[in-house]
C-alpha cells in the first residue's frame, strides 16, 4: 500500500497534473518497453506485443481548485473548482495553495453559524460562500499568491480496518491497479498501452487525446464507482458494495460497455475465482467515454473499484476489492486476444 499512499497524498488538479505523472513515471521506469508525455499531458507507457492494440486508462488528476481572487487587505482567497464538489463536505477542511515558490497551508472557512440570520441558515451552502484563510498579512499574500494557483485538498492516507481512505482515491487508485497489473504482465499477445489521462474530471479530455493517437481496438477504463452500502439507502440503490469484489461496469453516463468485453471478464473472474459485481451507475462517467469515440471507435468497458464518500477526503476502499482489480486486468491482459468482439 505504500504505492498507493504516496500516489493519494500527491497533488495534481486537472491540467495541472506534474507531479502525480512524475510518481507514476518513476514507478514505471524499467517495467515497460516505451514511456513517454504527449503534448496534452498524458503519461503514455507501451508494453509491445503483436495484437490486438489495448488502451488501459486511469485519470491522474483530481478534483480541486484555483485561486479566482486574492484579497490584497485581508489575504482571503476565493477558489474556483475544477471538477464536481458536494459543497457540504468542505467545510472546515484543510487545503495545500500551489504557489510558484512554495506550497501554502490554508483552512476553509464560512460565516459561522452563531451569526447567520434564520433566513441564511435555510441556504444551500454554495462553494461562493467559502474562503481559503492562509494566517498571513495581505501583503504577504499577495506577493506570493497568484490567480490560478491550483488549490487541492489536504488529507493523509490511512487503513482504517480493512479499508484504505484518504483524498484522491478517485482515481489514484486506478493509477494504482494499472501500475500493478502492468509489472505484473510476463505472458502476453497484446499491444498493450497504459495512460495515465489528464483532466478527466473536466470532460475526459485526456483520453480522447490519447486514443485518437493510439487508435486501440480495445479500451479499458480504470475508475472508482460509488458504492452506497450504508444506512438510509435502499438495497437496489446501492450501486456496488465494499468487499464484494471488482466492479465489470455495463453502463454509466458516458459509456455503454460492449457485451463481449463484459462477459469475457465475468467468464475470466469466475474462472480464476475473483470476486466481481456487475455494475449499473445511473450518473456518472469514466475515460471509457472518451476511449470509445476516437476515430472509428473502440470496444470499451470499466473495471471499477467500489468506493465510499466520493468526491470527498475520506474516500474509502476495500483492499480485496483493489487487488481483485489488479487479478482480474492482469487475467484480462494476457488474455484478451480470446475476445470475441462481434456484436
Amino acid at each position: 500500500m505504500e504505492l498507493l499512499k504516496r500516489l493519494c497524498e500527491a497533488s495534481g488538479v486537472p491540467g495541472r497534473e506534474e507531479g502525480i505523472r512524475a510518481l507514476i513515471r518513476e514507478a514505471l521506469q524499467g517495467q515497460v518497453d516505451e514511456l513517454w508525455v504527449d503534448r496534452l499531458g498524458n503519461l503514455i507507457a507501451r508494453k509491445k506485443g503483436e495484437g490486438p492494440k489495448v488502451v488501459v486508462a486511469a485519470h491522474m488528476d483530481e478534483i480541486g481548485f484555483l485561486v479566482s481572487h486574492v484579497d490584497e487587505k485581508t489575504g482571503y482567497l476565493r477558489i474556483e473548482p475544477v471538477g464536481g464538489f458536494d459543497p457540504r463536505t468542505l467545510i472546515a477542511k484543510r487545503v495545500v495553495v500551489h504557489t510558484a515558490s512554495r506550497p501554502l497551508v490554508g483552512l476553509i472557512g464560512i460565516k459561522p453559524i452563531h451569526i447567520l440570520t434564520e433566513e441564511e441558515k435555510k441556504k444551500e451552502v454554495k462553494i461562493s460562500d467559502l474562503f481559503v484563510d492562509l494566517g498571513l498579512p495581505g501583503d504577504q499574500v499577495k506577493d506570493q499568491v497568484r490567480v490560478g494557483d491550483p488549490v487541492t485538498l489536504r488529507q493523509d492516507f490511512l487503513e482504517v480496518g480493512e479499508l484504505v481512505s484518504g483524498k484522491a482515491l478517485d482515481d489514484r487508485v486506478g493509477v494504482y491497479v494499472g501500475i500493478e497489473a502492468l509489472r505484473r504482465l510476463q505472458d502476453h499477445r497484446a499491444d498493450v498501452y497504459f495512460v495515465g489521462t489528464v483532466q478527466e474530471e473536466v470532460g475526459l479530455r485526456g483520453a480522447r487525446t490519447s486514443a485518437f493517437s493510439i487508435a486501440p481496438e480495445i479500451g479499458v477504463a480504470l475508475d472508482v464507482t460509488l458504492a452506497c452500502d450504508m444506512p438510509g439507502v435502499q438495497e437496489h440503490q446501492q450501486i456496488t458494495k465494499l468487499g464484494q469484489g471488482v466492479a465489470i461496469k455495463v453502463k454509466d453516463s458516458a459509456s455503454i460497455s460492449h457485451p463481449g468485453l463484459v462477459r469475457f471478464l465475468v467468464k475470466l473472474a469466475e474462472e480464476g475465482d475473483i470476486p466481481y459485481q456487475l455494475e449499473i451507475l445511473p450518473r456518472g462517467g469514466t475515460d471509457a467515454g472518451g476511449l470509445q469515440l476516437a476515430r472509428e471507435g473502440a470496444a470499451v468497458v470499466t473495471l471499477s473499484i467500489p468506493t465510499r464518500y466520493v468526491h470527498s477526503v475520506v474516500e474509502a476502499a476495500h483492499k480485496n476489492d483493489i487487488q481483485a482489480a489488479v487479478d482480474l486486468l492482469a487475467a484480462f491482459l494476457e488474455r484478451c486476444q480470446e475476445v470475441d468482439l462481434r456484436l
